[in-house]
């Protein structure tokens, strides 16, 4: 059996605006064992994002407020932690790979000064061994004539070297944890598939646990064991890869990869939409958030929200209704 490395139980954050309070993330709950990647999908605005930057604190407040739950790391709160004690694990023991690595680098910074910032403050380095450590992160990663750019500014790399050097970044310390927030969202399909083949060999190398974020069911397919569908700040279906993608029950779930193409069916075959908009959650709703958009609801969907079930071995799902025959469970 793996141990858990990670329990994240009941998170809920919320965010103050002119408007109201926006209700972004609503009581998930999720595990992560050691070695294991697992895979958060769902469209943008669903809180994907902010369920990973609440658990290492980086939610910025006002106007965010994380107000209930608890993040176990290694036997220690994370939500509970002073700000000094959580930086000492941010960075070090749990990384992050940002959204867009153009805006993520400090642009009057030299790329060595920024790969080196971590190793000085978390293992004591000196400026030499920093930089020697630096050329070697680079060349781990893949950049070319890496000794050669150190000196370089971010403006200097491509889109997908400079997400390269942003996985150098977050692997400095040997995280044990590696949470990649969209890492491959702006950059094209060949780059694409060399950064996703990079992080599994460096996944498979160093032995870490990863969380990726991505709205593309797609890439999740070849690289995580477990995925888990959010929508409108809740986690609706958790399964592993095999079995989500065979056995999708999820209304949402089957929306997503209905929007797929398939290169392995003969015949062809229109993608589908999923009609409606995403939810606004300015307030909780008292109803499956998924409901005003969904063929299956049924009366019940509107009066109640359903909660993550257990519905077969390993596969949680959140509906009143099984979308394989249309009947309520």
């Amino acid at each position: 059996m793996p141990n858990k490395l990670l329990s994240v139980q009941g998170l809920e954050t919320h965010f103050q605006t002119r408007e109201g309070t926006v209700h972004a993330v609503n009581g998930v709950s999720f595990s992560l064992d050691e070695g294991e990647t697992v895979g958060l999908v769902g469209e943008s605005g669903c809180g994907k994002s902010v369920t990973m930057l609440s658990m290492l604190r980086l939610i910025p407040s006002p106007p965010g407020k994380i107000v209930n739950g608890s993040a176990v790391f290694r036997g220690q709160d994370l939500l509970k932690m002073t700000d000094d004690e959580i930086r000492t694990v941010r960075g070090s023991q749990i990384s992050m790979i940002f959204q867009d690595p153009m805006t993520s680098f400090n642009p009057v910074l030299t790329i060595e000064r920024q790969v080196a910032e971590p190793l000085e403050i978390h293992l004591g380095m000196s400026k030499e061994q920093a930089r020697d450590r630096v050329v070697e992160l680079l060349e781990l990663v893949n950049i070319p004539k890496a000794k050669e750019r150190l000196n370089d500014y971010p403006h200097q790399f491509s889109g997908g070297m400079r997400q390269r050097v942003m996985i150098a970044m977050a692997l400095a310390c040997n995280p044990q944890i590696l949470v990649a927030d969209e890492p491959t969202t702006a950059l094209d399909v060949t780059i694409q598939a060399q950064i996703v083949e990079l992080i599994k060999r460096l996944r498979d190398e160093l032995g870490m646990s990863i969380v990726w974020i991505t709205h593309d069911l797609g890439i999740v397919a070849g690289l995580a064991q477990r995925v888990i569908v959010m929508y409108g700040g809740y986690f609706i279906e958790e399964a592993s890869v095999k079995e989500l993608y065979a056995n999708p029950l999820h209304p949402y779930t089957m929306g997503l990869l209905g929007s797929l193409p398939r290169l392995d069916l003969d015949e062809k075959k229109r993608l589908t939409s999923i009609d409606g908009l995403p939810p606004v959650l300015m307030e909780k709703p008292g109803y499956c958030p998924f409901a005003p958009r969904c063929k299956f609801a049924v009366e019940r969907c509107w009066n109640e929200n359903p909660q993550l079930s257990e519905i077969a071995a390993e596969h949680r799902v959140a509906c009143w209704v099984d979308p394989r025959t249309g009947r309520a469970r």
